[in-house]
């Protein structure tokens, strides 16, 4: 068999990166891991090609060559998805499609010759069996959870890692807390399950034997939903690894807010390379947290809890949600605040939706509220149901929101805030490279030069100079983002935000 591996495009959106790459010369932020894991589950004799939209160009003789196709794809990328199904069927290649987007909604795909969801490790290896006994049927799926622990290693030999500005690894699947908004619980369940500290251990090396040096991300949806394994296992097992390979990883993921109650536990990763956390914050609004069952968040000083994992030497950035039914007008201006506050300079702010099969989507549903299908980006001013504030004063808040917390001022102060705080572990080894050189003066011909944030842009480097010399590097990289979520937000304020909601 041949097997031509294909990841669809991603649109631009808050987390594509899309003018930030530019300047460190990359193509995309990571490499699509599902597809490599599957790539590890096929027949070693079997020729394997992987092809990433994003960052290549797919050829018509790639299709040639392949018996199959298998796509794998999340919810931001059904347009792309929807059109490489259509090119597939005019070149007569057979179609495999899994992941997240065909998981909930493979009925809305025409075309695809066979659909293996849910978990690869449970259904693909029937698909396999089928295939072999020529009685492959049209579609498989499971109620039951996958075992990590029979997890591969990714196909990491497929990829090019020159055109990623990060690398991806998967230690947990599953989230012990259950948002009235998020589907993960649908696809993985409320019970963490995870791998062993020698897989982890195992993925690392792979990655460092391929020549990958910098950083990883740990695509888990709530690293820390099984504390104990984590503080006893794993990551003593990677801080021990990391001394021996001299710290070539730094690594970032996605935690809950009760992160910042274990002190243990925040040292122990920053200790291990961790120096970025992701946390959903969505609001500050009490009621609102009440409405969405994120009681994990409630009853706590939520801003308090931010600088407390920042000074234990992780940057957090955060996910912000307007939208609520029990959002008043008044909280667009809290939101302001909060993330000012706070420190947070990467907030991504976005509407609500409710993803099909939530529980959100079935209350909504039931009070005849729903829309239409969600776009996958929930910073791109759409929604897919009615709100209980009025439709245009929430576009209008939400758009100031963005507008406000992404203006130089307000940006540059936000940077300043968070690096005045920040206290990182430095046991990593900085090595110049030419390319970070290259980065620096892009910076200051786009920002310092022909900028409109050029004041501010030299006034937070010659205080980081001069300051706070050894955070330098980060101080531009913020900088850089700056630039990158102005010019993503402005095209979705300029583009998307004058369409109309469209009543049922």
């Amino acid at each position: 068999m041949k097997i031509l591996l294909v990841c669809p495009e991603y649109p631009d959106t808050f987390w594509s990166f899309k003018y930030a790459l530019k300047f460190i010369f990359k193509k995309a932020v990571n490499p699509p891991l599902g597809l490599l894991t599957v790539a590890a589950m096929l027949p070693e004799e079997w020729e394997k090609k992987l092809v990433d939209m994003n960052v290549m160009t797919l050829n018509d003789k790639d299709l040639k060559w392949a018996d199959f196709v298998f796509i794998s794809a999340i919810s931001i990328q059904k347009e792309s998805a929807q059109k490489l199904i259509t090119r597939c069927k005019e070149a007569g290649v057979k179609i495999v499609a899994g992941g997240p987007l065909f998981t909930t909604k493979y009925e809305e795909f025409d075309g695809v010759t066979h659909f293996v969801l849910n978990e690869a490790e449970i259904t693909l290896p029937l698909f396999l069996e089928d295939l072999r006994n020529g009685c492959a049927k049209y579609i498989y799926t499971s109620d039951q959870w996958a075992d990590l622990k029979e997890t591969p290693i990714p196909s990491w030999d497929l990829v090019n890692m020159k055109k990623y500005a990060t690398m991806n690894i998967q230690y947990s699947r599953g989230c012990p807390f259950n948002c009235e908004f998020c589907d993960i619980t649908l696809l993985y369940g409320r019970i963490p399950r995870t791998k062993s500290k020698d897989q982890v251990v195992a993925e690392l090396e792979s990655l460092y034997l391929q020549g990958w040096r910098g950083g990883v991300f740990l695509v888990d949806d709530n690293f820390i939903g099984n504390k104990r394994k984590l503080k006893k296992e794993i990551l003593p097992a990677i801080a021990k690894w990391m001394g021996w390979r001299k710290y070539v990883f730094s690594f970032a993921t996605q935690t809950s807010i009760d992160l910042s109650d274990d002190e243990e536990l925040m040292q122990l990763m920053v200790e291990a390379g961790f120096d970025t956390v992701f946390v959903g914050i969505e609001t500050p609004n009490e009621e609102s947290l009440a409405e969405c069952n994120k009681f994990q968040n409630k009853n706590r000083d939520l801003i308090a809890c931010v600088k407390k994992i920042q000074r234990f030497g992780l940057q957090v950035q955060g996910g912000f949600i307007v939208g609520f039914d029990n959002d008043t007008p008044s909280i667009f201006q809290r939101q302001i605040s909060f993330i000012q506050k706070s420190g947070i300079v990467t907030a991504m702010v976005g509407l609500l939706n409710a993803p099909a099969g939530t529980r959100l989507y079935h209350r909504l549903k039931k009070e005849n509220r729903l829309l239409k299908a969600i776009s996958g980006d929930n910073t791109d001013c759409s929604i897919n149901f009615i709100p209980k504030m009025d439709y245009q004063i929430l576009i209008d808040g939400y758009k100031k929101i963005l507008s406000t917390i992404y203006s130089p001022r307000c940006y540059y102060e936000r940077v300043k805030e968070f690096l005045k705080e920040y206290k990182p572990l430095q046991k990593r080894i900085f090595q110049f490279r030419l390319k970070y050189f290259g980065t620096l003066l892009k910076s200051i011909l786009l920002l310092g030069i022909i900028g409109k944030e050029r004041f501010y842009y030299w006034k937070l480097i010659f205080w980081s100079l001069l300051r706070h010399p050894r955070l330098f590097p980060l101080a531009v990289t913020f900088a850089i983002y700056g630039f990158n979520f102005r010019k993503t937000f402005g095209n979705y304020i300029e583009i998307r935000s004058n369409k109309k909601l469209r009543l049922p």
